[in-house]
């Protein structure tokens, strides 16, 4: 059987709808009439109804969009775009000048369309009156004659706060006897509409005007990264407004087949970007990657920002390679951004992905004590990022509402699709699972009990220890205004040792989540390990005490593990298996340092940057264990201006890197951003010896004013995570 005979038959929307359902906003649909006959016309020709003076009728020889008014109202100066980029709910105005001036008898009004096949019904067509009828047909949106200026008139329009989100055409049609005449297609009066966060109606209006700011028009975040006791930090550009991001936000939609006259509804709309971040199953933006091997793209950990991405889905329509969390998270965050919905990156450290769908995350060791591999399935990530954005939930009962969790990266499907949420982050609070989206999922991920099991030889588990406290520890977003890290775990979960915690834990258990009810032994001994900040390439000394509240000595047989781990908690390599002996005094505290060397570690650790120690220990009828996370510490690119910081004046910047380790580094790649100052650019240096020092400088010429910053960042294949920034104030 030929390849042609198996490819399944082309179906149409025949059968099934009057029309095709409008799925595309980007490509025009047909014109409407340039003169449209009213059904119960008589005449062959549109006359106004009124008698102009001199006889003459009206007709239409501009449509100004009056950008520089508008623009700053609707605070979307920033976008690079030639239309006029307005926010529901909010009066923007444009100019119309007519042939001659108007009368109270001349009939006009201005038509909004939207996709393929516009609709008055569906919100995709709305025609917006004046005079005599004023508010009739608008769909909620309203329009009203500001200042008449001779044959102009200035014009105010309000979108409805629940209007159509995207790019809409723009007509004037001018209503005669027998029909209407409107103005041929001009695509520089074409407006894009957004959600409005400054409109109490719209469901995305966020009270404070510092939050807006931050989350909505900040093109740059922090995403923080590595460990609970070791956080570090990246900046992330978003560039919301840079040029082609927001036709590529459409074009993600219209990827996605969504209905345009869903597109107003928020909570639709973030459920579908979330599963269009991602390729998994709908050719989506991206395609994750948590393997070493990224030949075949780009290392996620070289990317500066979402622009470059979006710009090549949008170009290509093929999925950009590679992303990890805090790359899904990045370009998700600009995506809603971009529209005008106020989003959040969001850090979670020691982040339970539980195979099994209960609140338990099972760790098995052999009798030994040493980890039983091949028999664990769940895993605990060092950290994991999603997004949060904020709305009101009006389909759920009230208190639900405000920041919601959302998450592209493909971990689990939801409706049949890999996304998560919109989850209302006060319900994950409260144990109330029962309410749509995802809440299940995102709460055990910041309240799974993790559980430590010994395994017999004939394969029976039994639990020896339950940390209660491991996952979930820290829940990190960047600051208003700042890059200090704003902790907001206390809005995920209440204290464990609360009476709340007890209530949301008993709640939780009654809508299907499967708690540990294990009945353990009080136990009187216990272990704790630290490190202090490790670099890169360094030795460090791994602390260790073991403390022991009995009235009687105890000797532990301790076994400790060491490896190498992706940020996921996969295991990469084990480069330490060691067994030892610990006596500790009665009511006494005993330390232990053992030295990690660099030597030990660094031939095994790839691209990897995280180490991972795991310690069960025995004495007679007492266990005990204890995980330790090692962030290493990479070193920073340093970025140098040159010239005056001026719009539309040349500056320079300059990337310097001295390689301080005693290996050369090669096939190195480096990437160079700035929003508003100059477009995603990378340089190669196929190698990089052992204290040598490379300099890269790229001209540019900042477009926009204010507060800007550049990102550069290194990678290869012995060396990640290397960045740096630099700030300046722009002057008009």
């Amino acid at each position: 059987m030929s390849d042609e005979s198996r490819k399944p038959p082309h179906v149409t929307h025949v059968g099934r709808y009057s029309a095709l359902v409008p799925s595309t906003n980007l490509e025009d649909g047909p014109d409407p009439l340039e003169f449209e006959r009213f059904d119960d016309a008589g005449g062959d020709d549109a006359e106004p109804r009124g008698h102009a003076p001199m006889g003459a009728s009206l007709s239409v020889s501009h449509v100004d969009m009056c950008q520089q008014i508008n623009r700053p109202a609707h605070h979307t100066v920033a976008f690079d775009n030639a239309n006029l980029v307005v926010r529901r709910g909010q009066e923007f105005v444009l100019r119309v000048s007519f042939s001659r001036p108007p009368t109270p008898d001349d009939d006009f009004q201005l038509e909004f369309l939207i996709g393929s096949n516009p609709s008055a019904n569906k919100g995709t067509m709305v025609a917006v009156t004046f005079g005599q009828r004023r508010g009739g047909g608008g769909g909620g949106w309203v329009g009203r004659v500001l200042e008449a200026q001779g044959p102009s008139l200035v014009l105010g329009v309000t979108p409805s706060p629940n209007a159509i989100v995207g790019k809409f055409r723009t007509y004037v049609a001018v209503v005669g006897r027998s029909g209407m005449h409107r103005t041929r297609r001009d695509p520089s009066t074409d407006l894009y509409v957004l959600f409005n966060a400054w409109c109490p109606e719209d469901p995305v209006f966020l009270p404070d005007e510092a939050e807006r700011r931050e989350y909505v028009l900040n093109e740059y975040g922090i995403i923080y990264q590595g460990a609970v006791k070791a956080v570090s930090q990246r900046t992330w550009l978003y560039g919301q407004f840079e040029l082609g991001v927001l036709d590529a936000c459409i074009h993600i939609l219209d990827a996605s087949r969504m209905p345009i006259y869903h597109r107003g509804n928020v909570i639709k709309l973030v459920r579908r970007g979330s599963a269009m971040l991602n390729s998994q199953d709908d050719n989506g933006v991206m395609v994750g990657n948590w393997s070493e091997d990224f030949s075949m793209g780009t290392a996620p950990t070289l990317w500066t920002g979402s622009v470059k991405i979006l710009q090549e889905y949008a170009n290509t329509g093929v999925p950009v390679c590679f992303a990890q969390c805090w790359v899904f998270a990045g370009i998700f965050n600009s995506f809603l951004r971009c529209l005008g919905i106020p989003a959040r990156v969001i850090t979670n450290f020691s982040s339970a992905h539980d195979n099994t769908g209960n609140l338990k995350t099972d760790l098995i060791f052999k009798t030994d004590g040493a980890p039983d591999k091949r028999s664990t399935r769940d895993s605990i990530w060092n950290y994991h990022c999603w997004n949060e954005v904020y709305m009101a939930r009006p389909d759920l009962p009230d208190g639900m509402g405000g920041w919601q969790v959302v998450d592209a990266t493909p971990q689990e499907t939801s409706d049949g699709h890999f996304r998560c949420g919109p989850a209302s982050v006060a319900a994950i609070k409260e144990g109330l699972l029962c309410h749509p989206f995802d809440a299940g999922f995102c709460f055990a991920e910041v309240n799974s009990d993790v559980v430590f099991y010994k395994r017999d030889r004939y394969g029976t588990l039994t639990p020896f220890r339950v940390d209660k406290r491991h996952v979930g520890q820290l829940v990190l977003t960047k600051a208003v205004g700042s890059d200090r890290p704003f902790d907001i775990t206390y809005t995920y979960k209440y204290r464990e040792d609360s009476m709340e915690n007890q209530r949301t834990m008993n709640r939780a258990e009654e809508y299907g989540c499967e708690l540990d009810h294990s009945e353990l032994p009080e136990t009187l001994l216990s272990v704790a390990m630290n490190t202090d900040k490790v670099y890169l390439g360094h030795d460090f000394n791994l602390q260790l005490e073991f403390q022991n509240q009995s009235d009687t000595p105890r000797t532990i047989q301790v076994h400790l593990a060491g490896s190498v781990v992706f940020y996921t908690g996969v295991e990469a390599h084990t480069f330490r298996d060691e067994n030892l002996t610990v006596t500790v005094g009665a009511n006494q505290t005993e330390n232990v340092t053992l030295r990690i060397t660099a030597q030990e570690y660094m031939p095994h650790l790839g691209s990897q940057l995280s180490l991972h120690f795991i310690l069960t220990g025995q004495a007679d009828d007492q266990s005990l264990s204890a995980i330790e996370v090692v962030n290493l510490e990479t070193p920073p690119l340093m970025l140098r201006l040159s010239g005056r910081p001026k719009m539309q004046h040349e500056m320079s910047v300059t990337v310097s890197f001295t390689n301080h380790f005693q290996f050369a580094l090669e096939n190195v790649q480096m990437a160079l951003e700035g929003p508003g100052l100059l477009s995603y650019r990378t340089h190669f240096y196929s190698v990089i010896a052992p204290q040598g020092s490379i300099d890269w400088t790229e001209t540019f010429t900042p477009r926009i004013d204010g507060s800007k910053r550049i990102m550069a960042t290194l990678s290869c294949s012995s060396l990640t995570q290397v960045s740096g920034t630099a700030d300046l104030e722009v002057e008009p």
